[in-house]
């Protein structure tokens, strides 16, 4: 008999949204203002975040146009598990106008895990052009690295073991009302790691 997974929130709405505009913060100064900012998020999740940095990025900061400035970048071509998880249906990518050349260039992502899903952002970003300085911002780094990668813009660091399964839940994506979006962990059960987390 199977076991039903075990699930822990670890963090809440509310929590989120500080860590978000702790971020937000975090950019602006790293990059001592918003001149040559591109936010891209990686679908789907981390499209969803960039788009709320966004917003909190206006309000510190009002030359930064979030029509302008944010966008999604598509990685499913570049990603090295294609043969062992079949075909994916690819997402929009939308580089603002100006495109990427000479940018400093967020990607968003939801969890950092193997690094695997960053190392396809970045190919699929260098076939669109050369960004002055590339950095990455997500919400929760869960450890387990397989490559030399690492996050600029951390929400939360969250030990895990590889057998849980981390996952984030966000209104536009799971349908759960805004005050009820969460991180969880998911524990046991025979659960396989979610595609999602590279």
């Amino acid at each position: 008999m199977t076991r039903s997974p075990e699930t822990s929130h670890v963090m809440s709405a509310s929590d989120m949204d500080r860590a978000l505009t702790r971020i937000a913060h975090e950019i602006v100064e790293s990059h001592r203002g918003v001149e040559g900012l591109l936010l891209l998020g990686i679908p789907r999740r981390g499209t969803i975040l960039a788009r709320r940095l966004g917003e909190r990025l206006a309000r510190i900061d009002p030359g930064f146009d979030p029509s302008q400035a944010i966008g999604s970048l598509d990685i499913t071509l570049y990603r090295d598990d294609l043969r062992a998880h079949g075909a994916r249906t690819p997402e929009p990518t939308r580089i603002p106008g100006a495109g990427i050349d000479g940018a400093t260039v967020v990607l968003v992502d939801d969890v950092l895990y193997s690094g695997r899903t960053v190392r396809a952002a970045l190919d699929a970003l260098q076939a669109l052009g050369r960004p002055a300085v590339v950095r990455l911002a997500v919400l929760v780094d869960r450890g387990h690295r397989e490559l030399p990668i690492r996050s600029d813009h951390v929400g939360k660091n969250l030990p895990t073991s590889r057998d849980e399964r981390v996952s984030v839940l966000l209104d536009e994506v799971d349908g759960v009302a805004r005050s009820q979006e969460a991180v969880v962990i998911q524990r046991g059960g025979g659960m396989k790691s979610q595609a999602g987390e590279r």
